[in-house]
């Protein structure tokens, strides 16, 4: 029996203020056929829309992993930056969460000679005989912590990535440029001022409430979880005899809402 496929519904988006675009005249006029109207000078997503472009792309994303592809997702802006992070790390993907560098997926070769050199300032460090002055380890010490925060979210994925999932496609407009060049598939959260020019599997919604974020997040996490263990049924592997057993999380209750997020009944601040 194959995992079902992450499931939402129209309350959880609404609850999450995905449906709150930006000011109607920041808008993307490419962004109107998503656009359900205008209220109180904010521009209104058509959850209509959203809801079956939402469970195309978890659709793609749960396939590129069952056939054993990689998934990075990128997010950079401040509030995507930690669940971007845990997010990929609690389904054993990849990350970049800090600052797109040019030519990161263009430039392979070049950034896997700094993933080479990250490696090897780590077992400089952690080895017992550094036979280094302390002015020569604090050197070493902060540019390994530099190649991490740039690189470690992509030290071990091993090649190029299957699928990319970008959060503010405005904000991470390089990425989606080398990945298009690439022919790599995109999966977008395109807010009403974004462009939607390149993007494999748009998703119209907010991409500034941090809630919001954190459903795509979650729901991304699951769907790559759900490709792992599609994957392994169709290997013909039993879970129950794998010497470790998968992880999975138990539901916790809901945060209290952060004082920064706006209340559901508002628009959430643009940025």
């Amino acid at each position: 029996m194959q995992p079902q496929q992450p499931l939402f519904s129209m309350q959880q988006l609404l609850e999450a203020g995905v449906h709150f675009g930006h000011q109607a005249r920041r808008w993307n006029p490419k962004m109107g056929p998503y656009i359900f109207g205008k209220r109180n000078n904010i521009h209104i997503i058509d959850l209509q829309q959203t809801v079956p472009m939402l469970d195309q792309a978890l659709a793609a994303v749960r396939k590129v992993v069952a056939g054993n592809g990689r998934v990075l997702f990128v997010g950079t802006k401040r509030q995507a930056s930690e669940v971007v992070a845990e997010s990929a790390k609690q389904c054993a993907q990849f990350y970049v969460n800090h600052r797109w560098l040019g030519g990161m997926l263009t430039n392979w070769k070049t950034v896997s000679e700094s993933i080479k050199r990250l490696r090897t300032v780590e077992e400089r460090l952690s080895s017992d005989e550094l036979g280094l002055t302390k002015k020569e380890i604090l050197k070493m010490t902060r540019e390994r912590d530099k190649l991490e925060l740039a690189l470690g979210g992509i030290k071990d994925m091993g090649g190029l990535p299957s699928i990319i999932v970008v959060i503010d496609t405005n904000k991470e407009e390089l990425a989606v440029k080398e990945a298009n060049k690439l022919g790599i598939p995109v999966v977008g959260i395109l807010d009403s001022n974004s462009n939607p020019d390149g993007i494999d599997y748009p998703v119209p919604g907010n991409d500034d409430a941090l809630r919001a974020i954190n459903l795509y997040c979650d729901l991304f996490k699951q769907a790559v979880i759900d490709g792992i263990s599609e994957g392994m049924e169709l290997k013909g592997e039993d879970l129950g005899e794998a010497l470790e057993a998968p992880v999975e999380e138990l539901p916790v209750a809901d945060a209290p809402a952060e004082a920064a997020e706006a209340p559901a009944e508002q628009p959430a601040a643009s940025e």
